[in-house]
């Protein structure tokens, strides 16, 4: 029986490169396969305005903005959603009630009006941004019924200046 030396003579073993390259290779296919590409969410294509302009515009008379009003408790939370003239109130539907008024205002969605149409929202300054994202949401549209495609209402969104701070005390 023959034993290997272990002198100067003892071969140097060396991984294999070409199974770990497979092994790499086969990873890399793996999660690529299982990646699941999700639509981004909160797509809104707000603009928001560079300058202040007060005068009205000829638009503005054809397509007044949709007035929103959001309130809020002392604690940040919603107290009440107005539309214009019309209070909505702050129960647990009240985004998709302000939702089917945004609907009742354009008729019907994808309307070619609605296109120079626009949302402003005014909110108190301690409202909790999370009320705000909803009020958006609502009137820029809704998901269909198989919730795979967004039915826009309204693309033009602008806000007005805070109602309130921390120097409205003073």
């Amino acid at each position: 029986m023959k034993l290997r030396s272990s002198g100067r003579d003892a071969e140097k073993i060396e991984p294999q490169m070409a199974p770990m390259i497979d092994v790499v290779f086969q990873l890399l296919i793996f999660f690529m396969l299982t990646l699941n590409i999700v639509e981004p969410e909160g797509d809104f294509n707000v603009n928001m305005p560079i300058t202040d302009n007060l005068a009205p515009t000829e638009k503005d008379d054809i397509f007044p903005s949709i007035k929103v009003r959001l309130t809020a408790n002392e604690d940040g939370s919603l107290n009440t959603i107005r539309l214009g003239q019309v209070n909505l109130g702050n129960g647990p539907n009240v985004f998709s009630g302000l939702n089917n008024e945004i609907l009742k205002i354009i008729g019907r969605p994808g309307n070619p009006i609605t296109k120079d149409m626009e949302v402003e929202i005014e909110a108190d300054y301690n409202l909790h941004y999370e009320y705000t994202l909803k009020a958006v949401s609502a009137c820029t549209g809704r998901l269909d019924p198989s919730g795979k495609h967004i039915i826009r209402y309204i693309e033009k969104i602008k806000f007005a200046p805070p109602v309130g701070g921390p120097t409205a005390g003073s």
